[in-house]
């Protein structure tokens, strides 16, 4: 989706239909609707997918937002398609 406001309905409208949303891929600085505040209104709808957050954000301060929010993994950009690939095993085992 072009950012979180627009993700949010589109995983509505999913799961309106009674399907499940496997994983999510966030970043922290989208338009609109930045990552934190998606993330906190996605749990509000969804309390078990894995929310990863991709990002250039590394202070703690945002990191620990995220868990707050409910984030469940956090990758700092740039970053190998064997990190990312790792990340996403761990989290939707």
């Amino acid at each position: 989706a072009e950012n979180g406001s627009v993700a949010l309905e589109k995983i509505k409208a999913i799961k309106g239909k009674g399907e499940d949303v496997g994983l999510c891929i966030v970043d922290v600085n989208m338009p609109v609707m930045d990552g934190i505040t998606f993330i906190g209104e996605f749990r509000k709808i969804d309390k078990f997918t894995p929310v990863l957050v991709l990002t250039t954000e590394s202070e703690e301060t945002k990191i620990k937002a995220g868990k707050e929010a409910g984030a469940s993994g956090w990758i700092v950009k740039p970053f190998s398609n064997q990190d990312m690939v790792k990340v996403v095993q761990r989290l939707i085992k």
